[in-house]
């Protein structure tokens, strides 16, 4: 299998940047907070290669002699070893920026070996705190993580505008807890193609997403509750729907809800340190509780009336429908209670409530990967 890699900076990253970006004392060397404690997991817990590039502005030269880097160089490693963290390459280039050297960061002249089949770039990362780090990212065909204390350091060295480097930018954080929190809990996304001769679907989840939708199902109604699903349970959510409204709206709800499911239950894989279980919510004049298991059984407790035939588009009998499908397509247990006056809001307010539920139940804790069930699976 090929191996994912961290690359990883050394100043501003591992140990703070001076001044004068010159580690060239021991009275200047202060190591990054938490990085022994979180390097040290990721280096026992996670299956990458760890390799340091840094760049030092014309070591050797007058100006940074040698006999002043390697002691605390050396002592850095040391320290780093001392908790368990080895670096399988240490790649240092000693060029200034106006050199514009092949073996400079963003170029790539140091790493010609990881271009190979033996390397999987596309699943390894930069971990840099200069944008520098970002293009080097690029231009491995990698992603970067984006240690942003605000500096910008290396924002004249880049050869490409700052917003082109954005989309390579997979975390930006001054953090390493949560550098590896990102690192151990990969995003869940799956989708999902679904069609039949009523209905042609499509659906993209990224359960560890911002909220972020887009969502078209011919029902602007039904579109405005599914996009509640995505920004309340800060996930995001690709929905598309080609149903045969000529005929009704059964199968197009019906169908994008089985299909809903599936894409979690996908997404969710195998459960491992989920909360598993999740919501009660006010909206003005209504209030909806529901709770959820993704434990693999299908169940749906519906305790909600409505006096409408019609909430826009929906016709208020395919509420139920559409989570009984979900539980189907999702194997997960719901029990949804709502009471209020106002039909719209009490099905908003069930629609929020549910994303809320779902949020709670799908969080992790990465220090407790562990199934949430004491029959062994779910």
């Amino acid at each position: 299998m090929a191996k994912k890699v961290l690359f990883i900076d050394r100043d501003g990253t591992l140990i703070k940047e001076p001044a004068d970006e010159q580690i060239d004392a021991f009275d200047k060397l202060d190591f990054y907070p938490e990085a022994f404690t979180y390097m040290k997991k990721i280096a026992n817990e996670l299956d990458y290669e760890l390799v340091m590039i840094t760049n030092q502005d014309g070591l050797g030269t007058e100006v940074y002699p040698e006999n002043t880097f390697w002691p605390v160089h050396n002592f850095i490693m040391r320290a780093f070893e001392n908790e368990g963290v080895a670096f399988d390459e240490v790649f240092i280039d000693k060029t200034f920026a106006k050199d514009n050297a092949p073996t400079r960061k963003p170029n790539t002249g140091l790493l010609t070996k990881y271009f190979s089949e033996a390397y999987n770039l596309k699943d390894s990362y930069v971990i840099g705190d200069r944008l520098t780090d970002v293009e080097l990212a690029k231009n491995l065909g990698s992603k970067a993580i984006f240690i942003n204390d605000e500096s910008y350091l290396g924002a004249d060295e880049i050869s490409v505008k700052r917003t082109d480097l954005d989309s390579f930018i997979a975390l930006e954080t001054a953090s390493w807890k949560a550098i590896y929190e990102f690192l151990k809990l990969d995003n869940r996304t799956a989708q999902i193609e679904r069609k039949t001769n009523e209905t042609d679907i499509f659906i993209n989840l990224n359960l560890d997403g911002t909220g972020k939708s887009d969502i078209n199902t011919g029902l602007s109604f039904f579109d405005h509750m599914l996009d509640q699903i995505a920004r309340h349970g800060q996930m995001d959510l690709v929905v598309k729907v080609n149903g045969d409204l000529e005929v009704d709206e059964h199968h197009t709800i019906e169908d994008t809800a089985i299909a809903l499911g599936e894409v979690f239950s996908k997404a969710l894989g195998n459960k491992l340190g989920i909360e598993r279980y999740g919501f009660c919510l006010p909206m003005d004049d209504c209030l909806a509780q529901v709770a959820i298991d993704f434990g693999g059984r299908n169940w749906l407790v519906w305790e909600a009336d409505f006096k409408r035939e019609m909430i826009g588009q929906m016709p208020t009998e395919m509420f139920y429908h559409f989570f009984k499908s979900f539980t189907d397509g999702a194997k997960a247990n719901l029990n949804i209670k709502a009471e209020g006056q106002n039909e719209h809001h009490k099905i908003e307010a069930i629609f929020k409530a549910f994303a809320k539920a779902i949020k709670v139940a799908v969080k992790r804790d990465s220090e407790k990967m562990i199934l949430p069930s004491t029959k062994g699976m779910l």
